[in-house]
């Protein structure tokens, strides 16, 4: 595959995207979310898969989070001193993502004012979850103590081609009571999911991954903050594991 050009995003087409899409996310069941399919330009989002690291990669090896419980047989490339391992484009299009243009676009989409990104990923970057893993339903620690930020949103770009129903990994959003999943969403590739986070968001894909051997489910992971805190929503540096 030939390389495209450095990949930027525009401003104003993103922000006429998030203003079409405000009212959706801000009316979202069971929260505050929404699903954008093709994403990227088709080129972009073509090249990011070639060159997502295999699961027997060495970029893997220092993915400190071993949750054999709540998160087994997941894979992540989640500080930036790791994601020196892996290709420049990827790199490039991860701080794409910290850009200006797509911090305005995340604005105007949540009506959230002052967004940050986290330059150094934490628990962010390249996600891979391997046949039978699972990340069970949780809301996120929402303070970043190394920082002292204040999470607001989540940003997941799927990059899994030809992705089959009966594969399950789909991103469930639940009810603020945890009695049911209201929405469950494929990882299909080039769709974008944002979602707005709190203590009571909660999140995940709950059943084991039933792929076959060599195909895994990948995305790369984002998440925004604000450096003063919502007046609404508690704070705490933990995940919050459901069961």
């Amino acid at each position: 595959m030939s390389s495209p050009e450095p990949f930027v995003f525009s401003t104003a087409p993103l922000e006429a995207r998030a203003q079409d899409l405000h009212d959706r996310f801000v009316h979202a069941d069971p929260f505050p979310s929404i699903v954008i399919d093709d994403f990227l330009p088709q080129d972009q989002a073509e090249l990011i898969l070639s060159e997502f690291p295999d699961p027997d990669s060495d970029a893997w090896l220092d993915w400190r989070k071993r949750d054999l419980v709540h998160q087994p047989k997941k894979q992540g490339i989640g500080h930036a001193r790791n994601l020196e391992k892996v290709s420049p484009h990827v790199q490039h299009m991860l701080m794409a993502f910290n850009s200006y243009p797509f911090l305005h676009f995340l604005e105007v989409l949540t009506g959230i004012e002052k967004l940050l990104p986290d330059p150094h990923f934490h628990g962010g970057g390249l996600h891979q979850i391997l046949p039978g893993g699972k990340l069970m339903v949780h809301a996120d620690f929402n303070k970043l103590r190394e920082l002292d930020l204040y999470r607001r949103l989540n940003v997941l770009l799927y990059l899994n081609k030809d992705w089959q129903d009966d594969y399950g990994g789909h991103l469930e959003l639940w009810d603020t009571s945890m009695r049911n999943c209201v929405q469950r969403i494929a990882p299909v590739f080039n769709r974008l999911v944002v979602f707005r986070t709190n203590k009571t968001s909660f999140h995940g894909h709950p059943d084991p991954l039933a792929t076959p051997d060599g195909v895994t489910r990948k995305s790369l992971a984002l998440y925004y903050y604000t450096a003063k805190p919502s007046e609404t929503d508690a704070y705490d540096g933990n995940t919050d594991w459901q069961e």
